[in-house]
């Protein structure tokens, strides 16, 4: 009888447990699916990079507590040319391969942002002595031609700039972006990375790709 009576009681709270656990149980769904949706909106959803505002957040971060820290530009060559003789969908596979290998080259814990069109940044690590290797090591891996699904293949190209804390004496997000575009634009087509020195600094902020084509929201240069 006494035995029934522990059974009994065990039973009630087993119970009781179990009915408590249901909301919690639909809480945690539904803070895991809010999760989703908030990390969504932080993500570019072609290429899976972080948008500009998100990315400014982690970089900005990156360069407040980090050292030998590398600001890096990178904007797609002829991207235009891609989307006018082989359609839209190739200009979207080569932006989503830029988009891999830009986080492949980058690592797990560096800001990897799309900012608009076919520009791209990123803000990693990168220690003095590896900076020429790394960077060149990244142009070569932007060079690398993108196989589409159907088989054809997409001859592609990326032109690269950096700018470094330690080289313009500022770690101010906007400066270095600015520099790092400007040693860009200056070694367009070269095939090589540029870095900025401190007389990058000083161009116009007139920024080419904000000027845009009229009656288009996307920023890109049409080169």
């Amino acid at each position: 009888m006494s035995l029934l009576r522990v059974q009994g009681r065990t039973g009630q709270r087993t119970l009781l447990l179990t009915t408590a656990a249901l909301p919690l149980t639909g809480w945690a769904v539904h803070a895991v699916t809010l999760h989703k949706q908030l990390a969504a909106t932080k993500r570019d959803p072609l290429t899976g990079l972080l948008r500009r505002d998100a990315y400014t957040a982690r970089a900005r971060r990156l360069l407040a507590h980090r050292d030998d820290v590398a600001v890096v530009m990178v904007d797609a060559d002829h991207f235009k040319a891609v989307n006018d003789t082989m359609g839209h969908p190739a200009g979207d596979a080569v932006l989503a391969a830029f988009g891999a290998r830009l986080t492949t080259w980058a690592g797990p814990h560096a800001a990897v942002g799309r900012l608009g069109g076919d520009e791209f940044a990123v803000v990693l690590e990168l220690t003095a002595a590896r900076r020429e290797q790394r960077l060149a090591q990244l142009v070569r891996m932007l060079h690398t031609p993108v196989v589409l699904d159907d088989g054809r293949t997409v001859d592609v190209a990326a032109s690269v700039g950096a700018a470094t804390p330690d080289i313009l004496g500022t770690r101010d997000l906007t400066v270095l972006q600015r520099a790092a575009d400007a040693a860009l634009y200056d070694a367009k087509h070269s095939g090589r990375a540029s870095f900025a020195s401190p007389a990058h600094t000083t161009v116009p902020s007139i920024n080419r790709r904000r000027a845009g084509r009229p009656g288009t929201a996307v920023w890109r240069r049409a080169v």
